[in-house]
């Protein structure tokens, strides 16, 4: 590590990040009720079309953005980034009508980069040994953020809808000003690496990264492991609201549960298993925490089960940074902002279909006038998914290498 500070100052921005994120998310149903939508699964459609603009925008300047961080450094482009998002909740604040959300939507995909950055910030301050273990920390971090932030947003909703979208703005712009004051960057002049338009292309970008060596299978993993994962921020809510209807208050301590999860397994269990069990066994054991916690919330007709599977989703969630580890791990200092740019373009596309995918699986699962009802459907579907490739994740094994 070449400095705590700046290790610490990273996760306090994305930790604060993560609040005004946090408070939204149970008011989701809703607001989609406010710009047009006639019923929770219509409103389930519309929450994903708005998520895949976002992603759509991010796949298109994830990349782009990646390298020029690797150019002008890390800390302006996520200032930057920071202060778009507090533009974006203005935005939703005043928006009455479905297309204002959507282009807002839009325009913060283009400068949501606060993950990609923040990512790359860590890589640079990070060795090989610890990598994995502080990708970790950006989770906790979140977690951390939305252990308060659902909580906050639940309540404040009784106020007013637009409430949390104003706490979250102020939220932001303090994390800007916070930036601007105690971040220092990471990239030292002479790591950086000058953009060519080659890096503008997300999809040049892609290919590029694919044909390292190494990259190829843990690329695909970490891709079609978040396309599975998106069952839970596009539909969580929704499904909560269609299978046991609760309300934003119950939805929201649900989603701080699962942020509290999220901050001791990869703010504590993670510090623990990679040194123990190596970055491979800490894979399989989230991998394998995935599929029980899927086919779970996808069989679920009791209450009490959703917080019991809670903290095996918590643990499925040491794969996304510990492949992101394995990747960066692979590659040099002066492409680690390109790096997860690629891994945030990948994670785009995902979420661009996800969505659309997961809202019309659900569209036609939960429809109590369809041929068969069964809300549950998309995290069966996500499970499916993630067993399909466990090959590719045994794949990975060291010892495969080590021949």
């Amino acid at each position: 590590m070449r400095s705590s500070k700046a290790l610490y100052f990273i996760l306090a921005t994305l930790m604060l990040d993560a609040v005004g994120v946090g408070l939204v998310f149970p008011i989701m149903p809703d607001l989609m009720v406010r710009v047009g939508a006639t019923s929770t699964a219509d409103g389930a459609f519309l929450g994903g079309v708005l998520m895949a603009s976002y992603a759509a925008m991010q796949f298109l300047f994830g990349p782009a953005i990646g390298s020029l961080s690797d150019a002008v450094g890390r800390r302006p482009v996520l200032i930057i980034a920071l202060a778009a998002m507090a533009l974006d909740y203005v935005v939703m604040a005043l928006a009455s009508t479905f297309w204002v959300l959507l282009v807002g939507r839009m325009v913060a995909g283009i400068a949501g980069a606060t993950f990609i950055t923040a990512t790359a910030y860590l890589a640079d301050v990070s060795t090989k040994q610890n990598r994995a273990a502080n990708f970790g920390l950006v989770g906790a971090a979140y977690g951390i953020g939305f252990v308060m932030g659902p909580a906050i947003g639940g309540i404040v909703a009784t106020y007013s809808l637009s409430a949390p979208f104003w706490l979250a703005a102020a939220i932001s712009g303090l994390n800007v000003v916070f930036g601007l004051f105690v971040l220092p960057e990471s990239l030292a002049l002479g790591q950086r690496r000058a953009m060519t338009l080659r890096s503008l292309n997300p999809f040049a970008a892609i290919v590029d990264m694919v044909r390292l060596p190494g990259l190829a299978v843990p690329l695909l993993c970490l891709f079609v492991f978040e396309f599975a994962n998106m069952a839970y921020p596009t539909l969580w809510a929704f499904w909560l609201r269609e299978n046991f209807h609760w309300g934003a208050t119950l939805i929201g301590l649900t989603l701080t549960a699962y942020g509290i999860g999220i901050a001791i397994t990869q703010g504590v269990v993670m510090r623990f298993s990679i040194p123990r069990l190596g970055e491979y066994r800490t894979l399989l054991v989230a991998v394998s925490c995935a599929i029980i916690a899927y086919l779970g919330f996808g069989l679920a007709r009791v209450e009490w089960l959703v917080f019991a599977l809670i903290p095996i989703a918590a643990l499925s969630d040491m794969a996304p940074p510990t492949l992101s580890a394995m990747t960066a791990n692979k590659v040099g200092e002066d492409v680690q902002g390109m790096l997860q740019g690629v891994i945030a373009s990948l994670g785009a596309i995902s979420a661009i279909i996800a969505p659309l995918l997961m809202t019309w699986l659900f569209q036609n699962f939960a429809r109590p006038e369809g041929a068969v009802y069964f809300p549950g459907a998309p995290f069966l579907a996500s499970g499916l998914m993630v067993v399909v490739i466990v090959p590719l994740f045994l794949a990975l094994s060291p010892k495969r290498h080590a021949q």
